[in-house]
């Protein structure tokens, strides 16, 4: 048994989260996959994998085995990175997960001309709020908000995304326009769920470099920003949107942005949303992984200078 192969096999499998998958992406049949994967299990003597005709799972083995033998894997690509150098065309799979909103108006956009400098990489993406597990998920890298972040990740802020307050121009003839963050709790407010925990993403500012939050008269609740920014064009209320989000209806007119001149002494300035590129070790920023983060980080400061700090 060629034993390297089959460790190959294996974590395609956990990463695939099926046999099936991993066969196509090994290019090979489901039984082929299937018998290497008996085959390493006689010889290391363990159950790796719990299977039956619907379902997989990690044993307490496995998970324990795929820990360790996936670092070698990372290893292997470096060290096989470091020997040929640039003229090493990257390839194979590059799993990404993100936000939801950040992946759909911000990555989604970014990966095709990715993909283009390197043909013969598969990538892909998936974008939840929910939690993101590097491990269970087959995540090469994620982009993730603040409240996302977890003890063990490694995590490196690569943008920091401005917030804007706006309200559709129906809204703001009927209720009035509110002349300081302080007056939006006599407004009807749209706040974001975020589902990890529950509870309300707050509408942070920063003043004499000290952070507070704007008091709010929560009327809608969404665990969506578009759906919030929908809400908001359709007169419901005032609402807190990130910049990328919200820039195409302040272009069109159909939402009004609050509070642009703020007076910074006074009532300071909106908290902008920080986004931070995670890998579950530093063994894992392999030679793919640091190519997205470069392009990555390259095109986002085009458009929003990371501050220091």
């Amino acid at each position: 048994m060629n034993l390297l192969a089959a460790i190959a096999s294996f974590i395609k499998v956990v990463e695939a989260g099926s046999i099936v998958g991993a066969a196509k992406t090994l290019g090979v049949s489901a039984a082929a996959v299937s018998q290497t994967l008996n085959r390493l299990e006689t010889h290391l003597g363990v159950r790796l994998l719990q299977r039956t005709t619907r379902s997989m799972a990690l044993t307490e083995n496995g998970a324990l085995y795929y820990e360790k033998v996936r670092r070698i894997a990372a290893d292997l690509e470096s060290a096989q990175s470091a020997i040929v150098g640039d003229e090493s065309e990257l390839q194979g799979r590059l799993s990404i997960a993100s936000t939801s909103a950040f992946g759909r108006h911000v990555l989604a956009p970014l990966l095709a001309s990715f993909a283009a400098l390197h043909p013969r990489l598969l990538v892909e993406l998936s974008t939840t709020n929910g939690k993101i597990n590097h491990i269970q998920d087959g995540i090469d890298l994620s982009l993730r908000i603040k409240p996302q972040l977890e003890d063990g990740i490694v995590a490196r802020r690569i943008v920091s995304l401005p917030f804007v307050f706006c309200a559709a121009p129906a809204y703001l003839a009927r209720a009035g326009v509110p002349q300081s963050p302080q007056e939006l709790q006599h407004h009807a407010c749209l706040a974001f769920r975020y589902p990890l925990d529950g509870r309300f993403l707050r509408w942070g500012l920063i003043r004499d470099g000290q952070r507070y939050d704007a008091p709010i008269n929560a009327t809608a609740i969404s665990d969506d920003i578009d759906a919030l920014a929908q809400m908001a064009v359709s007169g419901a209320g005032v609402t807190r949107l990130a910049e990328f989000v919200a820039a195409p209806y302040l272009e069109s007119g159909q939402l009004v942005q609050l509070f642009e001149d703020l007076p910074g002494e006074t009532h300071g300035h909106v908290e902008p949303m920080d986004i931070y590129a995670c890998v579950q070790e530093r063994a894992a920023m392999t030679p793919k992984v640091r190519a997205f983060m470069d392009y990555l980080t390259e095109h986002l400061n085009r458009r929003w200078p990371v501050q220091a700090g």
